[in-house]
């Protein structure tokens, strides 16, 4: 390959890399035009929910239908377009592979004639002569063997000359076959001929000359034909001339030099050293805008591909090249074939079909206008009811019936202002009775400050005393009385609770005389987790008044303890108390399962515990706050314990109301 084919290539890039740096658009740019964008977006929303819903339809009908329907057509004749130029591409790759087929015949046909030439055993006996031959036997051989040769050129009419070069001084010359070497010793290609060692070298030459007329001024007939030039050796390592069959340029590459009237296409062929071959009087090329200089680099780039098509603009017109390698001959056949005239008439019938889609929407637009404003006149009348009761009109009726989502919106309509009018007597009556609660509330709150600041005094006359248990009592019973009656939230820390179970067991033990024993077996990062006030005490307290034997007996453990399964807080109170047959356990299962009601009313009886709350209001509260898969259960063997398993969610909470 010679240094134009690795020269071209990288002008080439260099030029595409040029123009595809100087059409990048800047960064910063192009992310100014996107907030532009948004903008403008976010304004052409904005002002579209200002416009009555009619109008809005009417242009969602619009963008819904126009916009597919513009980019289908531009998708459906890009695709034709796709298939245009793929067919042309098709077709012409076609006529390449049928020219590569015509110029193959055509090298076989010379590389038959140079065989034949080159294996005549009296051709091999005159370039050897070892003598000068005398008149008659040189009019003898002239007679023979040219003839012979002309009869072998002139079987193949394509064939322009069978010439054969020696280099032997006693080998005349005759016409037109014979030569001496030294009418070519001087060609470019002579020593790169000589160093292929017999093998066949293609060379194109770019004019046709008579040996006998070389050196005069109008000699040369400008018409370039192909030569095929071979080293002759009969003996190996001896040079005994060289063979050259040669056919011009027209009759070797027919499609090149055929023209016809209207083509919008032309072919040439580009050799190893750049030099551009195709029909001049043909200025389709010229007229295209498509250079020389172009198509060596549309060769160059090809590389050494059989058949390549690709896409190039000459002259800022769409063209089509498909160009073929002949590696034997070291040249590119390159077929331009313009795409303009198909586009352009492509492009004519896309706009024809988006203006009638146009036009047909337009049309569909203005009909369904008229019949969406039809459809929308019970909605108005909606629209103009809901205005009256913004303005606190709430004692009429809707005058829209029948069905349809309108009329289903309308009686939706009628049942809400029902509701609300419910809903304004509920509230006033709700407001009067809040305010009685608030002075309740007001009365419950100084009678609890009353209540502890009396506690506090008994406490300071017992210690006066040196009543040390009692004023423990009272302190465990403020304690109990504190976390009770401060209810801030729903929630508090297992430490909370453990703390109020402490205080409710110091002053049960002073009634049972100290036969109650609490141990727990909480791990303190267990403490600052979250669950429902008042959820652990009822079930201790419960344990006391069915565990405890009757006059206390032998006393009652309570062993509390804790642990994390899956996600979830499990805590275990139990104790070493009465217990409960399996039937009695079943039963209280059973309920507890069941709990799903409400909570009882203030002041009703709560599964006979005094202190108000019992199992099954832990098990309500429980899931009404966490869902089914947290609660209790209970195990119980009679006469040895009774467990109470409580699940809860694990959570840490953040603070808690603590006892202070």
């Amino acid at each position: 390959m010679r240094a134009w084919r690795r020269a071209i290539p990288k002008l080439y890039n260099r030029k595409h890399l040029d123009r595809r740096s100087s059409g990048r658009p800047d960064t910063n740019r192009g992310m100014a035009m996107k907030q532009r964008l948004g903008r403008w977006f976010r304004e052409i929303a904005f002002k579209m929910e200002q416009w009555p819903i009619q109008q809005r339809l009417i242009m969602t009908y619009i963008v819904i239908l126009l916009i597919p329907s513009l980019i289908i057509a531009w998708l459906l004749f890009r695709e034709m377009s796709a298939d245009y130029i793929d067919k042309v591409r098709r077709e012409n790759e076609s006529a390449m592979e049928l020219e590569r087929a015509n110029v193959e015949s055509n090298m076989e046909t010379m590389l038959r004639a140079a065989e034949l030439a080159y294996t005549y055993k009296d051709v091999e006996d005159y370039l050897r002569l070892v003598r000068e031959p005398e008149t008659l036997e040189l009019m003898n051989i002239r007679d023979s063997l040219v003839s012979i040769m002309t009869h072998l050129q002139n079987t193949n009419p394509k064939i322009r000359h069978i010439r054969i070069f020696s280099d032997n001084e006693n080998v005349r010359e005759l016409y037109p076959v014979f030569w001496h070497e030294s009418r070519i010793a001087g060609e470019p290609w002579f020593g790169t001929v000589i160093g292929l060692n017999g093998q066949i070298w293609w060379q194109v030459s770019p004019d046709d000359d008579e040996l006998m007329r070389r050196g005069v001024a109008d000699d040369k007939v400008q018409l370039p034909k192909m030569m095929l030039l071979r080293e002759i050796e009969y003996i190996s390592g001896v040079h005994a001339g060289m063979l050259e069959v040669d056919m011009r340029l027209y009759n070797f590459f027919p499609s090149i030099y055929t023209r016809y009237e209207g083509q919008q296409a032309q072919m040439a062929a580009v050799d190893r050293d750049g030099n551009l071959y195709y029909n001049r009087d043909n200025p389709w090329l010229a007229e295209a805008g498509v250079a020389e200089e172009q198509l060596r680099e549309l060769a160059a780039s090809a590389g050494t591909s059989r058949i390549r098509s690709v896409r190039f603009q000459a002259d800022g017109r769409p063209m089509l090249a498909v160009t073929a390698w002949f590696d034997q001959l070291d040249l590119h056949l390159i077929n331009v074939v313009s795409l303009e005239q198909a586009l352009r008439d492509m492009d004519e019938a896309r706009n024809k079909l988006i203006a009638a889609i146009v036009f047909l929407l337009a049309v569909l637009s203005t009909v369904t206008y008229f019949s969406v404003k039809l459809i929308l006149k019970r909605l108005i009348i909606l629209r103009d009811s809901m205005k009256k009761v913004r303005q606190g009109d709430f004692a009429f009726d809707i005058p829209v019936r029948g069905g349809g989502e309108v009329g289903e919106l309308a009686h939706h309509f009628r049942k809400m202002l029902k509701k609300i009018n419910e809903l304004i007597a509920d509230a006033v009556r709700k407001q009067a009775a809040s305010k009685e609660a608030e002075l309740r509330t007001l009365k419950n709150q100084i009678d609890s400050h009353f209540l502890y600041n009396t506690l506090e005094n008994i406490k300071m006359l017992a210690e006066i005393e040196g009543k040390y248990e009692i004023s423990d009592a009272l302190t465990s019973l403020g304690g109990l009385m504190r976390y009770n009656l401060r209810w801030t939230s729903e929630y508090a820390q297992l430490g909370d609770e453990l703390a109020h179970v402490a205080n409710y067991i110091a002053i049960m033990n002073i009634r049972f005389e100290r036969k109650i024993r609490l141990t727990t077996d909480i791990p303190d990062r267990f403490l600052g987790c979250e669950m429902l006030k008042l959820t652990l005490q009822p079930i201790v307290e419960n344990a006391v008044k069915h565990g405890l034997a009757e006059g206390g007996g032998r006393g009652l453990e309570i062993r509390l303890a804790c642990r994390a399964e899956q996600g979830m807080l499990v805590l275990i109170v139990e104790d070493d108390g009465r217990g409960m047959t399996p039937e009695q356990t079943a039963a209280l299962n059973g309920k507890l399962e069941r709990s799903g009601a409400p909570l009882a009313p203030e002041g009703a009886a709560r599964d006979g515990a005094d202190s108000g709350i019992g199992l099954l209001n832990v098990q309500q509260r429980i899931r009404l706050y966490y869902g089914p898969d947290c609660g209790l259960s209970v195990d119980s063997d009679a006469g040895r314990y009774t467990r109470v398993t409580m699940r809860l969610p694990l959570r840490i909470e953040n603070g808690g109301d603590g006892l202070k």
